[in-house]
């Protein structure tokens, strides 16, 4: 799954005002939608009741009831009481409820409750509607754009701010979107008077070609790295042939440069593979190394978890 987050820009206030509400209804539309499940209540039933009292289109709906269903099975799951559930947030329900607090903390706590709970809408994708019917996204000259269906035949159109995260690709991937047609899930989010999109594609892995079958390429990363050393083994695990790959660059520089040279490094290995045509092993590492704290936060553990976060073997 990829999800890509995103700062909506409304042309004017009014617009804005009109998503916000609808979010607010959608959200009042989920929490009530949960309290009926509780009850009961069965999703035709709910449906029909639901897209009266909340003037919603089956579709928002049909996502919010998803969304419900979905929460409630999560809290059952975890063994806790779903009769207690808060809306926005336990943790901060609790500090709004403590007297101490007051003024402009006391205002500033409860907007940010108020936000989680009250704005909110999700629209799930669908692939017989080229990807969402009723958050679109639309690429125009002037840059891409999210189509909102505040009602019935009526938009909201706001441009997508995809780079706020110093990430340049996003505006290209979100722009390659809807020529594809593919399915996509949008979530809107009020964030500190602002609404944040998360875009979330399913994306679909090529066929297994290359299995252990015939051996395997095992690789090493150590804690402070300057090389990765590999070795190749045949289909009963003898050793065939073993080199090394010098990783100078990783020994200073910014996070994004490493970041960089990292992915280099990755597909040197994986074109190893392929070659050769076997499955790459990572060892599993035992962080042993707690710390002072006892919670492997120390500057060895955080540095081996930062450097191997894969699984043991990778199927090409």
């Amino acid at each position: 799954m990829i999800v890509i987050q995103a700062k909506l820009i409304f042309l004017n206030q009014q617009d804005k005002q009109i998503v916000l509400d609808l979010m607010r209804r959608w959200s009042s539309c989920m929490r009530f939608t949960y309290g009926r499940l509780l009850q009961g209540y069965d999703r035709n039933t709910l449906k029909r009741e639901l897209q009266g009292i909340f003037n919603l289109n089956s579709r928002y709906v049909d996502d919010a009831i998803m969304k419900a269903k979905s929460a409630l099975e999560s809290i059952r799951e975890l063994g806790n009481n779903p009769r207690k559930v808060i809306f926005g947030g336990r943790d901060l329900f609790g500090k709004l409820q403590k007297r101490h607090i007051n003024g402009k903390e006391y205002q500033k706590l409860k907007t940010k409750w108020q936000e989680r709970r009250k704005g909110n809408l999700y629209s799930r994708g669908d692939k017989s509607k080229k990807g969402n019917l009723n958050t679109r996204i639309e690429a125009k000259e002037n840059g891409t754009f999210l189509r909102i269906n505040v009602g019935e035949r009526k938009y909201v159109y706001a441009k997508i701010q995809a780079g706020w995260k110093k990430n340049k690709n996003r505006e290209g991937i979100l722009q390659e979107i809807p020529k594809s047609n593919i399915p996509y899930s949008v979530e809107l989010k009020l964030k500190n008077s602002s609404i944040y999109a998360y875009f979330a594609i399913e994306e679909k892995y090529p066929e297994i070609k290359i299995t252990k079958e015939k051996g395997a390429i095992g690789i090493d990363i150590n804690a402070y790295p300057d090389n990765i050393s590999w070795a190749e083994t045949d289909e009963k695990g003898n050793l065939i042939s073993y080199d090394k790959i010098p990783m100078p660059e990783l020994a200073s520089g910014n996070k994004d440069k490493k970041e960089y040279f990292r992915w280099q490094y990755a597909h040197k290995i994986v074109k190893i593979a392929k070659e050769k045509g076997k499955a790459i092993v990572i060892e599993d590492l035992e962080i042993k190394e707690k710390g002072k704290r006892g919670d492997f936060s120390g500057r060895k553990s955080r540095s081996v978890n930062s450097q191997i976060k894969s699984p043991k073997i990778f199927k090409l």
